[in-house]
């Protein structure tokens, strides 16, 4: 029931257009995203940080499922490993599915892939929608469109935070197949601000692939900055 639910909710997104706010913002949509640049390089720029990441996978065709957990770290250049990886379940959610999940997210964090596929003017186009008040917050929500047609970017919305600028929601559909093994892919992203720090809360996605349709929930918890890059332990996938 709960994957019925999820695949509702992500692929919904698309064409169920939400109600926003009719009350006008004061600040001008141009200075929102002025701000929520700045916020956004301040917010993890240059820090370490991990956190646990819990994975749960499923092929529904095959009626095969998996979890995966590991130790998340992101060192001071944003390069992501995994820590004391454990993965129970069927081997074909984790090859088909996990496996190709933290490659592409690796993938992203390479040097010179993070600022290109970055949620900024230099890679989208940012159209204002308006406001709406999303669990006692009131956020800023703007439809985002690629300039280019390059792999990691997404068409879709961004949810801005009112007080703080960061963002607390990226939803949308990938408009370039990360592997020749995926069709397509839509996701909801969904992030905690605390202490002046966007940080990842869940990663909601469905894809379509070549072998079936594929589900995963990804939840990160026990979030912490670490002091230096202390990583020696850690180990991609």
């Amino acid at each position: 029931m709960k994957r019925a639910a999820l695949v509702v909710s992500v692929l919904s997104f698309a064409f169920a257009a939400p109600a926003y706010g009719a009350v006008a913002t004061a600040i001008a949509p141009e200075a929102i995203i002025q701000n929520y640049c700045v916020a956004t390089q301040q917010s993890l720029g240059g820090k370490a940080a991990s956190m646990d990441m819990d994975i749960h996978a499923s092929l529904p065709g095959q009626k095969k499922q998996g979890r995966f957990h590991a130790l998340r770290k992101i060192n001071p250049f944003g390069r992501i490993t995994y820590a004391k990886p454990e993965f129970e379940g069927d081997n074909a959610v984790k090859n088909q599915v996990v496996e190709r999940y933290l490659q592409a997210e690796a993938e992203a964090q390479q040097d010179g892939e993070a600022a290109s596929v970055a949620v900024t003017p230099a890679n989208y186009k940012f159209q204002y929608k308006g406001e709406k008040i999303e669990d006692s917050r009131t956020v800023h929500v703007f439809q985002v469109t690629p300039l280019k047609k390059r792999k990691g970017l997404f068409k879709g919305e961004v949810w801005i935070d009112a007080a703080s600028y960061l963002p607390v929601r990226e939803a949308g559909k990938l408009i370039k197949s990360p592997s020749i093994f995926v069709k397509r892919v839509a996701f909801v992203r969904t992030f905690d601000i605390r202490d002046g720090l966007s940080i990842p809360l869940q990663v909601q996605s469905v894809v379509d692939t070549v072998f079936g349709s594929a589900e995963l929930t990804v939840d990160f918890t026990n979030f912490s900055l670490d002091v230096g890059d202390a990583d020696p332990d850690s180990s991609a996938r």
